[in-house]
């Protein structure tokens, strides 16, 4: 009899337990060539991939809907990369976020690892290139010199304890959303709006800070781009992820999150412990 209520106790946990939804952010301009690549290596229980197209000219979006026919297009209103993702982002629909660059530096494989963090109790999972299991192709010396720099300012400013700032690679719970305080509308306007850069990654990671979530640095290796030219400059960019970081200290975004268990998921840990408790009393 106890045995049986132990294991009816962790089938009900697992039954109870579902894999959270997760939706696929990817900004793109130009990215034709890529995209195949990309989308092959997504993994199948991806729930949404929302491809977010900067008025590309070599048939990004026409790719990605014969590729993947449940696609979800969505067009910039403004440009820049920090507005392909609050434009993503607005459209999501699943439980669990994941940013995911299209040129094929970003490896979609890993996205089971932040989806592992997630459940293990972290509000936003950010990738790393620099921890044990993590690395890059395509980072120079001189990027490389320029983000410890970064990273050391981010750590004093914040109380952070980030190995790497300047990476985009991150997924998080989609209750982070609120927190982030992305601008969408553009209210009639067409010029960039602050955040609508590059700098989005860092402002993102800043605001995460400020609203008091609990992060975990997931190892992840960058790869090469694929095909086509980055558009990252070192030292502008460089620059203007410094900026962010100035601007982020004190213009108060970043609110505190509002933290919520996310419906039916059991977190991984609960249902190990269930598992282990079933094995002890029945051997």
């Amino acid at each position: 009899m106890r045995d049986g209520a132990v294991v009816n106790i962790f089938a009900a946990s697992t039954a109870a337990q579902r894999r959270p939804r997760v939706s696929v952010v990817i900004p793109t301009y130009n990215e034709a060539k890529n995209l195949p690549h990309v989308f092959g290596l997504l993994p199948e229980y991806v729930h949404q991939v929302i491809v977010v197209d900067g008025h590309s000219v070599d048939g990004t979006i026409e790719v990605a809907q014969a590729l993947r026919p449940d696609v979800t297009i969505v067009r910039q209103n403004r440009r820049g990369k920090g507005n392909a993702m609050a434009c993503g982002f607005a459209a999501v629909t699943g439980d669990v976020v994941v940013m995911l660059d299209a040129d094929g530096s970003a490896d979609p494989r890993e996205i089971a690892r932040y989806v592992d963090a997630l459940l293990e109790g972290a509000d936003f999972a950010k990738g790393s290139r620099f921890i044990a299991g993590a690395g890059s192709d395509d980072i120079t010396p001189m990027r490389a010199w320029g983000n410890r720099w970064l990273n050391r300012i981010v750590n004093v400013l914040y109380g952070t304890r980030y190995t790497d700032l300047c990476y985009g690679y991150n997924a998080f719970w989609s209750y982070c959303l609120p927190s982030l305080e992305l601008e969408v509308s553009d209210r009639g306007r067409t010029e960039r709006l602050w955040g609508d850069g590059f700098e989005i990654e860092t402002i993102i990671n800043t605001r995460v800070a400020k609203a008091g979530m609990r992060i975990t640095e997931v190892p992840s290796f960058e790869f090469e781009r694929i095909h086509g030219q980055s558009n990252l400059n070192t030292w502008r960019d460089g620059f203007r992820v410094l900026r962010a970081l100035l601007v982020e200290r004190f213009n108060g975004k970043g609110a505190a999150i509002d933290r919520r268990s996310p419906v039916s998921i059991v977190p991984a840990q609960a249902i190990r412990s269930a598992q282990a408790l079933a094995n002890v009393q029945s051997a």
